[in-house]
């Protein structure tokens, strides 16, 4: 009696290799922007929340300090009380390495990122 033998031919071709891989790179193309834009968007959400906790510790200083529109906050050590600071005992840096700075109290917004609209989305509070 004879053994049957199959030859194994399975596997994938060329072609179908090729399919797979353009599928793939096409689906990262469309997805890797998206990715980039939502941690932009991610970033400067963050600095402007920061900021918003400045303008809100500007204002709370200056209520308990007496001071007055015009006066000037020493920043960050006038703040630093009424402001989470994170886990290095600090006042939370901007996300893309601006720097806060403030105006002078009674400014609308008092606080800024020093990055502001040179970035899209900026880092401006509205």
């Amino acid at each position: 009696m004879k053994a049957k033998q199959t030859k194994g031919l399975a596997g994938f071709t060329l072609v179908e290799i090729m399919i797979v891989i353009a599928i793939i790179a096409l689906l990262a193309a469309i997805v890797i922007p998206n990715l980039l834009r939502a941690a932009a968007r991610s970033q400067a959400t963050t600095c402007i929340n920061n900021l918003r906790q400045l303008d809100t510790a500007v204002q709370q200083f200056s209520i308990e300090a007496g001071k007055h529109v015009g006066d000037i906050v020493a920043y960050p050590d006038d703040l630093t009380p009424y402001i989470k600071l994170n886990s290095n005992r600090e006042i939370p840096p901007c996300p893309t390495h601006g720097t806060y700075s403030l105006n002078t109290i009674g400014n609308q917004p008092s606080a800024f990122c020093t990055i502001g609209s040179s970035v899209t989305p900026p880092h401006v509070q509205q």
